[in-house]
């Protein structure tokens, strides 16, 4: 527990685009700060692995530790800001080692928080000291606050939406502009809203999974889930299916959902076909949106930048004057022993339609095989378009499904890797 009369030391751990953003924002922002809490703050120790690297705003060297262990030795710190961005490493051990030394901790990490929020709550708990991670989910949209604190009382059954704003701007710029994925990929890294190395964890839905378990955690009063989930990404959306989609008056998502199915947790990640007319339909862009159902509020929507410095360095402060106002509080909103591991929805049983995209040799028979194959497994088609590429004597034929179970979809898809006339792997978008 800190002693709030006197001025309070924060250390920054990790000077990337976020930490170092941040840094000038504590040291710009003082007086503001103190008015808003009554507590004067100092920024007292930074580290990053390389104190000559070229950074937006400038770095107190004489503040600065390549080992960040090395600052409690020197500093007495009442504040860790970990903006690493590992889910295990340094990230964790500095973590722990704030916690257990009854430091708080502010950390925009979901990958650290998905991970090891259990133990790391429980810890913070067991010291009085706060772990905050508003920023974690959303940039600067403050959901998690929002379920914590303004929905504290509601039964929430669900809670779903875009929750990574580097997939929304490939599928908005895609449909655009009517570029292929690749090339809106190269523009997404050049602006930033992509990583430049490997953005793998954006595309791939791993990111947006690691959002839903704390947004789980939070929303139903779980232990963090360590169970496998449906995830899939956008890695194989081409513009035809854009373009097809909005013929049906459609448009692709890649969502985050979380709900609570017969009692129990369903979470997953997967692009959707979602009605024009809707809500999130028409969230674009780097933008995220958070919808959550619950009794009595109804249906609550929370729209806002889900990405870069700025909004996240906002979530960020708002943590930190929460803990500056003396607000000692539960991680994850209420004690750890309350907390039970969650029972887990089998997605096997989950029933949806489906769009199912097949690239095909054009001749004569492969539709037939293709829904006999959707007959043996107890899938019925709703609709079919076929559209032929009489250059290459190809064909792309596109099913629309009547409500099936996953199970048989998986075993349906599977059936045609066997197939020669199947030219690449479907692909496959579900009804929301």
């Amino acid at each position: 527990m800190i002693d709030m009369t006197k001025k309070l030391n924060i250390a920054i751990v990790g000077l990337g685009q976020i930490g170092n953003y941040l840094y000038n924002e504590l040291n710009t922002k003082k007086k503001d700060i103190l008015k808003k809490t009554g507590k004067i703050i100092s920024v007292s120790a930074i580290s990053a692995k390389n104190i000559n690297k070229k950074r937006k705003f400038r770095i107190n060297k004489k503040i600065f530790y390549k080992d960040p262990f090395k600052i409690f030795k020197n500093n007495k710190i009442d504040i860790l800001i970990e903006a690493i961005g590992q889910s295990d490493g340094i990230s964790k051990k500095i973590v722990e080692f704030a916690l257990k030394n009854k430091i708080h901790v502010v950390t925009p990490n979901k990958a650290l928080i998905s991970k090891h929020g259990n133990n790391l709550s429980k810890l913070a708990e067991k010291n009085k000291v706060n772990l905050e991670f508003e920023a974690s989910v959303g940039g600067g949209i403050p959901v998690l606050r929002t379920i914590k604190e303004g929905l504290a009382t509601n039964k929430i059954s669900k809670v779903y939406g875009i929750l990574n704003g580097t997939c929304n701007y490939i599928l908005s710029e895609m449909e655009e502009t009517k570029s292929g994925f690749s090339t809106v990929l190269k523009k997404a890294q050049l602006l930033g809203y992509a990583e430049p190395g490997n953005p793998k964890l954006d595309l791939n839905g791993y990111d947006a999974l690691a959002k839903v378990k704390i947004l789980s955690a939070l929303a139903f009063n779980n232990k963090v889930s360590n169970s496998k989930c449906l995830m899939e990404g956008i890695e194989n959306i081409e513009y035809k299916d854009l373009e097809i989609a909005n013929q049906l008056n459609y448009k692709i998502k890649l969502l985050g959902i979380t709900e609570i199915v017969n009692n129990k947790l369903f979470e997953r990640v997967h692009t959707c076909l979602i009605k024009k007319n809707t809500y999130i339909a028409n969230v674009n862009g780097v933008m995220n949106a958070v919808i959550i159902e619950g009794n009595p509020v109804g249906e609550s929507v929370l729209q806002g930048e889900g990405a870069g410095p700025g909004p996240t360095s906002s979530a960020l402060m708002s943590d930190l004057l929460s803990i500056l106002r003396g607000n000692i509080k539960y991680p994850f909103g209420i004690s750890d022993n309350k907390r039970k591991s969650p029972s887990i929805y089998n997605s096997d049983n989950y029933s949806n339609a489906l769009y199912i995209r097949l690239e095909v040799k054009d001749k004569p028979g492969v539709l037939s095989e293709i829904t006999k194959k959707f007959a043996k497994h107890k899938i019925s088609v709703q609709r079919l378009i076929q559209i032929p590429n009489n250059k290459n004597k190809t064909a792309s034929i596109v099913i629309i499904t009547h409500k099936s179970l996953e199970k048989d979809y998986q075993k349906c898809i599977k059936s045609f890797k066997s197939n020669k006339n199947i030219i690449k792997n479907p692909t496959l978008l579900r009804l929301f």
